[in-house]
């Protein structure tokens, strides 16, 4: 696949290419060439008819150069080998004195977690203009209080090669696809909305059958109705029980950056010297694992040639490691857990998560509501806001509900979840044997640079959190 995509069709000559490579790698300690080819479309339908449909294709490279702690990058949208020689000028720069010996490359896998195919071939064009169309009908025709209905789909098909100085090689073709419909219902002037969505790296296929579609309308159209009937939140320190999957999105942002390599190098995390320290209740095991076939944030390969792999970060309340770039490994002695993760050829390599989730406990989830005589039970969740430096975080539920005498109350609206991320891992008093993951719509921003992820846990109950409420 990359010799037809990268050099083939380019004109390029692959010994030439590998040449400018070596020579632009020479003193350096670590780095790699990184050849991108990249189609994506998406159709978006709102208020009964077809809004958009965008096709794009994007290819280029970037070159870099790893010396210590410096990085030399240079990237272009131009596929040719005189745009990699000026780019190997630039960052032949970091390494000018520097007497370092290239890190062994990546081991290789023969695993793959998702199949070649282009998912943009899977449908043709009118049938997914139809499947929104029909999607609007659906929703519309389901109740009579439904006044607005927003539908989108997405795919994505990208093809990487990495060479590495020495002539390895690594490629992997990555398809990507994604559902969303969004509700807005009205009743006696009040206007609430509810979502759904889900995808994966498959075609189109699975989405495109009505069990799929008529389902994640069905839920978006349930959402949006809860929340018509729901009351003012309450505010306070409660306990908190959160509902499986989607909910891990508080997992991922509270705990999970503060867990990435480079925070914790620069020891700018909260978690920064803690290996091996409790920092959770018992019970508590978080991983993150790239290796789940098909999963929206699974990698056969990171974007450095690394095997993904499946992390424990915390066991049993006991922090054991951190999601680990080449770089960040290397310069803090550990190895690399296949995160090394860009947005595309024109962006630098960080440690990023892949599929963060919290391992399950032993406790059905009605055990765990029947223990709570007064708090909230929060199932989905929408906008949040987390600093890494000190792990406190906001978060807004979109669903959520009373929890009295054990017994779930009426629905509520404008709450918030205040905490911060190390101090609320010691206080998950329960653990439900419920485990489940999102359904695949995730996407983590870091550093400018967004990339796919998931999500997931089982329902949790916490002590003592701090929900910010809108009751008078």
């Amino acid at each position: 696949m990359g010799n037809d995509l990268f050099f083939s069709r380019t004109g390029m000559d692959r010994k030439k290419v590998q040449a400018t490579v070596d020579d632009a790698l020479k003193g350096a300690d670590d780095g790699e060439l990184f050849l991108e080819f990249c189609q994506s479309e998406s159709f978006s339908f709102d208020d009964g008819r077809l809004k958009a449909a965008n096709f794009d294709t994007t290819q280029g490279f970037g070159l870099r150069s790893v010396a210590g702690e410096a990085t030399g990058y240079a990237h272009a949208n131009e596929m040719s080998e005189e745009a990699i020689a000026r780019a190997a000028s630039t960052v032949k720069a970091v390494s000018k004195g520097h007497s370092g010996v290239m890190a062994a490359s990546p081991a290789r896998t023969n695993v793959k977690l998702y199949p070649d195919l282009d998912p943009l071939q899977t449908a043709e064009f009118e049938a997914k203009v139809k499947l929104l169309g029909e999607m609007d009908a659906y929703a519309r025709g389901k109740d009579g209080r439904v006044r607005q209905v927003s539908c989108s789909l997405a795919a994505e098909w990208q093809n990487i090669e990495i060479i590495r100085a020495g002539g390895e090689s690594y490629s992997d073709v990555r398809p990507l696809v994604r559902i969303s419909v969004s509700v807005v219902v009205e009743e006696n002037g009040r206007q609430e909305s509810g979502s759904y969505g889900g995808g994966g790296r498959a075609g189109y296929d699975t989405y495109l059958k009505p069990e799929y579609w008529q389902a994640a309308i069905d839920e978006a159209l349930r959402q949006a109705l809860v929340n018509l009937s729901a009351i003012p939140a309450p505010a306070g320190e409660m306990a908190v029980v959160l509902g499986p999957g989607w909910p891990g999105i508080l997992l991922h942002e509270a705990i999970g950056h503060g867990l990435e390599g480079d925070f914790n190098r620069k020891k700018t995390s909260a978690f920064a010297g803690l290996l091996g320290e409790r920092v959770a209740a018992p019970g508590v095991t978080v991983v993150d694992d790239g290796t789940i076939g098909g999963r929206r944030g699974s990698l056969t390969i990171d974007d450095e040639g690394t095997p993904s792999s499946s992390t424990v970060l915390i066991e049993d309340g006991i922090l054991k490691g951190y999601m680990q770039d080449r770089m960040n490994a290397r310069l803090m002695g550990m190895k690399p857990t296949g995160n090394g993760r860009r947005e595309s050829f024109a962006a630098p390599i960080q440690p990023r998560m892949t599929n963060t989730y919290m391992l399950a406990g032993d406790k059905a989830p009605e055990e765990i509501l029947a223990s709570v005589k007064k708090g909230i039970y929060a199932t989905n969740f929408g906008g949040g806001q987390v600093d890494i430096t000190n792990g406190k975080f906001v978060f807004s539920c979109t669903e959520a509900y009373l929890i009295e005498d054990g017994k779930l109350g009426a629905p509520i609206k404008g709450a918030t979840l205040i905490g911060n991320g190390p101090d609320c891992l010691t206080r998950v008093s329960m653990i439900g044997n419920d485990l489940k993951l999102d359904a695949g719509v995730g996407t983590c921003g870091k550093g400018g640079q967004s990339v796919p992820v998931g999500v997931g846990q089982p329902t949790l109950r916490l002590d003592g959190l701090t929900v910010g409420g809108t009751a008078a």
